[in-house]
C-alpha cells in the first residue's frame, strides 16, 4: 500500500473543501490569472481573494508569481494526483463490489427461472380430492 502524509492530504482536502476555492482551481486548470481575475466572479475584494489563494498555496496547489505590482497565479497540479491515488483506493474498492454485484445480476438473469410455488395451504393434487 502507498504511505500518505495525513497532514498534506489534510492540507489539500481542506483547501478542497471550499466551493470558492475550487472555482479558482478551475480557473487556473486552463492558464495562469492575477488575483483580481480570480477574485472577479466572486464580487470579493482582493483582500479575500488573497485569502483563499493563500489556502491553496498552503496545500501546494498554486503557485504565485509577483510581476511589479500584479500577483499572477498558476496551477501545480502535483497535489491533486496525491489525492488522486487516494481516493484511487477507494474507487478500485467500489469498482470491484460493482463487479461483484453485475456478476450476480448476470448469474440471476441467465439462472433458470424456478417454478412458481403453489399457494401454502393448497396442494397440487387437491383438485382430485373432490372426486
Amino acid at each position: 500500500m502507498v504511505e500518505y502524509d495525513s497532514h498534506t492530504l489534510d492540507t489539500i482536502f481542506h483547501a478542497l473543501g471550499d466551493t470558492t476555492r475550487r472555482a479558482m482551481l478551475g480557473e487556473l486548470a486552463s492558464g495562469e490569472r492575477s488575483v483580481g481575475e480570480l477574485a472577479e466572479p466572486f464580487a470579493m475584494s482582493l483582500a479575500a481573494a488573497s485569502k483563499h489563494i493563500k489556502v491553496l498555496e498552503a496545500a501546494g496547489l498554486v503557485r504565485r508569481d509577483i510581476r511589479g505590482r500584479t500577483h499572477m497565479c498558476s496551477l501545480d497540479p502535483a497535489p491533486l494526483m496525491r489525492a488522486d491515488q487516494w481516493i484511487g483506493i477507494y474507487r478500485r474498492f467500489w469498482a470491484g463490489r460493482l463487479d461483484l454485484l453485475e456478476k450476480i445480476l448476470c448469474a440471476e438473469k441467465a439462472a433458470p427461472a424456478s417454478p412458481r410455488n403453489p399457494s401454502p395451504g393448497k396442494k397440487e393434487n387437491d383438485d382430485d380430492d373432490d372426486a
